[in-house]
């Protein structure tokens, strides 16, 4: 069969895994079955201790993306043990809903900020630290989300920070041509059932309304992100840079559907 990706031999750092749900996890999986070398960082001891068994005997790395240091640590390790990388997958996210949902004008600066180093800056951090790794046609893939401009409150200051996370790919991308071919292009997806969305108040209900929303009424599955980051991170995408590739079963064009219409409708009237 054919190699259509072409990813056979080349080798992706996969940045973020968690657990089996986890969208790196996927993506790291989907890469290792086209032939990739997949190397993972993931952020502590105890989480290379947990997904120990999932992994297998694939190199594991650790980095917690909040301390320039480990960033650099972890960029001298790599360097030490690989002459070069192919690609980088980034999918890493944090927000703090230890207080539970609020109105956004609320949210406190240690709560963006915070996420925004997590979530944003650290694709940027991550990719200065390793340019020197990246072969000349590297492709680097962060998961943003299919649409910043819906205010959902419970999704609240997240939103804007994968905003930021999207604006960045151009700036990088720009930045990186400099004395490159490196591509920055996201993947961005729907709503998907995660251990990491479980902790977004009231997400399960979201889910639900988002997976009718779909053209299909189906939800979006995380093996269908992992494909198009996959695709992203090969060189079958050499011409896409600086993009969103959009995973959300069309579901931002079917929002007045007329099922949907209805079903709010025969609600307020029961009500």
């Amino acid at each position: 069969m054919p190699d259509f990706l072409q990813l056979e031999g080349r080798r992706i750092v996969v940045f973020g895994v968690a657990n089996r749900k986890s969208v790196a996890y996927h993506v790291g999986k989907t890469l290792a079955e086209a032939g990739a070398e997949v190397i993972y960082v993931v952020r502590s001891p105890a989480r290379r201790e947990s997904t120990a068994k999932l992994l297998g005997e694939s190199p594991v790395f650790l980095c917690d993306v909040e301390h320039q240091t480990q960033i650099d640590q972890l960029a001298a390790q790599l360097g030490e043990n690989y002459e070069s990388i192919h690609g980088i997958v980034h999918s890493i996210a944090f927000g703090d809903y230890s207080e539970g949902p609020k109105p956004f004008h609320e949210t406190s600066k240690e709560q963006l900020l915070r996420a925004f180093d997590i979530s944003c800056f650290s694709l940027v951090a991550i990719s200065n630290a390793l340019k020197g790794l990246l072969t000349q046609d590297a492709s680097v893939v962060t998961i943003s989300i299919s649409t910043t401009r819906m205010a959902s409150e419970n999704y609240a200051f997240m939103a804007p920070v994968k905003a930021a996370l999207d604006s960045s790919l151009a700036f990088l991308a720009k930045s990186f041509s400099q004395f490159s071919e490196v591509r920055f292009n996201a993947v961005a997806p729907g709503l998907l059932k995660t251990s990491a969305s479980a902790g977004i108040p009231g997400y399960v209900d979201s889910y639900l309304y988002a997976e009718r929303a779909t053209l299909r009424g189906r939800a979006v599955q995380t093996q269908e992100v992992a494909d198009a980051a996959a695709f992203l991170v090969s060189p079958c995408s050499s011409g896409i840079n600086t993009q969103r590739i959009v995973v959300d079963a069309g579901m931002e064009v079917n929002y007045f559907d007329h099922r949907l219409i209805e079903g709010y409708l025969k609600a307020g009237s029961d009500g």
